[in-house]
């Protein structure tokens, strides 16, 4: 009897799981790269503290948000930073075209007892390279 009751709940299970699933194929968002416009770095970084930096970037309109930070290590203490956003791609949604600027907070936590080189990626060039705000914080 035990046994009928376990095979009951574990078809019910999969029966649910099986019903609950969307395999809806339309994306209604897109990942994208939003363009730094300046980054509030310190004169210098404390060995083991964690800092807020200021990144300021450009939303292209009301309809992409902030996501987050992709930082790559492209070195010890060599950082490119790139901001990551999400375009709502839902053809009902009237999205304003102002570009604003927008600031958001990067924590970085410094492990390394050397300066720190900072690559924010700022858009492409007229050729389709991208460029770059770059900073150098040295460690005391």
């Amino acid at each position: 009897m035990m046994k009928k009751v376990i095979a009951l709940f574990v078809l019910f299970g999969m029966a649910l799981s099986i019903s609950s699933c969307d395999l809806d194929d339309g994306q209604n968002f897109n990942f994208t790269t939003l363009r730094v416009v300046e980054a509030q770095m310190p004169a210098f970084f404390e060995l083991n503290e964690t800092y807020d930096i200021e990144v300021t970037y450009q939303r292209p309109n009301g309809c992409t948000f902030f996501e987050g930070f992709d930082v790559t290590k492209t070195g010890d203490t060599d950082r490119d930073v790139v901001v990551i956003g999400t375009e709502i791609l839902d053809g009902n949604t009237a999205c304003t075209q102002a570009i604003e600027e927008v600031t958001a907070i990067l924590k970085f936590n410094v492990i390394f007892n050397a300066e720190y080189h900072f690559r924010f990626y700022a858009g492409n060039d007229g050729e389709g390279n991208a460029t770059y705000i770059e900073y150098t914080v040295p460690v005391n």
